[in-house]
C-alpha cells in the first residue's frame, strides 16, 4: 500500500485548514440608509483585514511564512476580535518557526472560538515547540472532546505522554475508523515510548517491508532531538527561529492563558535546528510518513553548546535509588534570596529536572555552575548526568532529581523564572555526575 498516497491530502490542513476568509461586507447603513463616520470606518477596517488576509494565506501557500506573518499582523490589527484572523496569525508564526508567538495566537482564537479543534491542537503543538510539555497535556485534555483522536493521540505522545497516546490511539485502531494514518500514529507513538519491536509491526502493516528499516531510523533520530522545537519544527517542515513574541499592541483583551496555570512566557528553543529536505505535512504523523526517509535522518544538529533535548517519559528506563543531597551552603548574599523555597529529595522519586545536553561532562560542569549561580537552591543539590550518542556524536545529559513529579514540577518551574531552560521527565540512566566521582569510583549498574 503507498502510504505517502494515502496521507498526502493532510499537507495543509493544519497550516490553512478552517482559514479561509472572505471578504466582509461594505458594513451595515444606519440612519435610513446613511453610514455614518464609524460606520464607513468599520467598513474600511473589514475590507482591508479580509484584503490582508486573503494576500497572508496565499503567502502561506506560497511556504512564504515571513510575508504571511505581516499581512495576518496587519489583519488582526485592523479587526482583533476575529477568530478567523488570530486562527490565520498563528498558522503564520507555525510556518515563520515562531512557535512562542504561535501558541499566543492559538489560545486567543480559543477564547474567541471555543469550539475550534485546529486551534486546540496547535496550541499544544506550539507548547510542546516552547518545551511546555506540561500546557500541551493541559490543552489536550481540556480540548480533548474538539481534537480528533487520532491527531490528539500522537500530540499526546509529542508532549511526552506516551502512554496516554498510545492508549488513545489502540482504541482508534481497533475500531471501524482505523486507517493508515492512525496505524503510522500509533507506530510513531511506540517508537517515541521505545517499544520498537511493537512500533515495528504497526508500522509494517502499512509499508512494504524494505521501508519499514529505514521508517524506524528515521523515527529514531526524530524520536532524540537536541531542541524542544526540532519535533515540531520537522512535522512542519520550517526551522525554528528567535521569536521576539507577538506584538503588545495585538494583544487580546481578554485573560490570556486559554489553560490555568500556563505561564505566559513559554520556553524558547536554545538554538534554530533547520531540518532539511522538502515541506513535511503537518497533520501529525501524515508528515513523517509522507514518502521515503528524507528530512528527520538528516536532522543538522547545532553548534555545541547547551541545548535542551526533550525525550518522552515512557523511554526512559527507571534511575532506581534516592539522590544523595550534598550538604547545603550557608546561605548569605544571594542565597538567602532563595533559601526560602526547597524541593526535597523524595526516597523512591523517579522524576528529574533536565537542564540541558552538552558536549562533554566538563561542558556539562561548567553549565551547573552556571545554573547554581542563576537559581542558587541547585547548590544544595548534587547534579546528575549521562552520557549519550546522537546521530554518531557524543553528549552529556544534565540533570537534578531523585524527586516527586510535583517536587520536579515545582524547581523547573522556579528554575525558568529566573531565566534558565528545563523540562521534567523520568529517570533515564541518570548517575551521579562524573566530576563528582572519586577516582576509581565506579556507579552500580542499573
Amino acid at each position: 500500500m503507498n502510504t505517502r498516497a494515502l496521507l498526502l491530502g493532510g499537507i495543509s490542513a493544519l497550516l490553512l485548514g478552517g482559514t479561509m476568509v472572505g471578504c466582509a461586507a461594505n458594513g451595515a447603513m444606519s440612519n435610513g440608509g446613511v453610514a455614518s463616520a464609524s460606520d464607513r470606518s468599520a467598513a474600511l477596517a473589514s475590507k482591508g483585514a479580509a484584503r490582508d488576509a486573503g494576500k497572508a494565506q496565499i503567502a502561506l501557500a506560497n511556504r512564504n511564512g515571513s510575508a504571511a506573518i505581516g499581512l495576518a499582523e496587519n489583519a488582526v490589527a485592523l479587526v482583533p476580535r476575529s477568530a478567523e484572523y488570530r486562527m490565520l496569525l498563528g498558522q503564520s508564526y507555525l510556518q515563520g518557526g515562531r512557535f512562542a508567538s504561535a501558541s499566543r495566537a492559538f489560545a486567543d482564537t480559543l477564547q474567541l472560538s471555543p469550539g475550534n479543534g485546529k486551534a486546540a491542537l496547535n496550541l499544544a503543538l506550539s507548547q510542546v515547540a516552547t518545551g511546555d510539555w506540561q500546557a500541551a497535556r493541559q490543552t489536550l485534555a481540556v480540548n480533548a472532546a474538539i481534537i480528533p483522536a487520532t491527531d490528539r493521540g500522537l500530540a499526546l505522545s509529542l508532549a511526552g505522554d506516551t502512554a496516554g497516546g498510545i492508549a488513545v490511539l489502540t482504541e482508534v485502531a481497533r475500531s471501524p475508523a482505523a486507517s493508515a494514518k492512525v496505524r503510522q500514529n500509533l507506530a510513531l507513538s511506540y517508537a517515541l515510548a521505545g517499544q520498537w519491536p511493537a512500533a515495528r509491526v504497526v508500522a509494517a502493516a502499512d509499508m512494504a517491508p524494505a521501508d519499514v528499516d529505514a521508517r524506524l531510523e528515521q523515527w529514531a533520530t526524530f524520536a532524540q532531538p537536541a531542541n524542544a522545537s526540532d519535533q515540531v519544527a520537522g512535522l512542519l517542515g520550517v526551522r525554528a527561529v528567535v521569536d521576539p513574541g507577538q506584538p503588545a499592541a495585538l494583544a487580546l483583551n481578554a485573560p490570556a492563558p486559554v489553560v490555568p496555570g500556563v505561564p505566559e512566557q513559554a520556553l524558547a528553543a536554545a538554538d534554530p535546528v533547520e531540518v532539511p529536505g522538502a515541506p513535511l505535512p503537518v497533520e501529525t504523523a501524515a508528515a513523517l510518513t509522507a514518502g521515503p526517509v528524507a528530512g528527520f535522518s538528516k536532522v543538522s544538529f547545532g553548534p555545541r553548546q547547551e541545548v535542551v533535548q526533550s525525550l518522552p517519559s515512557m523511554m526512559m528506563r527507571p534511575a532506581g535509588g534516592p539522590i544523595k543531597v550534598a550538604a547545603a551552603p550557608a546561605q548569605t548574599g544571594r542565597g538567602m534570596a532563595t533559601a526560602a523555597y526547597r524541593v526535597k529529595a523524595a526516597a523512591t522519586g523517579n522524576w528529574y529536572v533536565q537542564l540541558g545536553a552538552f558536549e562533554s561532562a566538563g561542558v556539562a560542569k561548567d553549565a551547573w555552575g552556571r545554573a547554581a549561580r542563576r537559581f542558587a537552591v541547585l547548590a544544595s543539590y548534587s547534579p546528575n548526568g549521562t552520557a549519550f550518542k546522537a546521530r554518531g556524536e557524543d553528549f552529556y545529559r544534565l540533570s537534578v532529581g531523585g524527586f516527586s513529579r510535583s517536587a520536579a514540577d515545582s524547581m523547573c518551574r522556579q528554575y525558568r523564572a529566573t531565566g534558565g531552560a528545563c523540562f521534567v521527565r523520568q529517570g533515564a540512566g541518570d548517575a551521579m555526575a562524573l566530576w563528582l566521582r572519586k577516582p576509581g569510583m565506579q556507579m552500580a549498574s542499573r
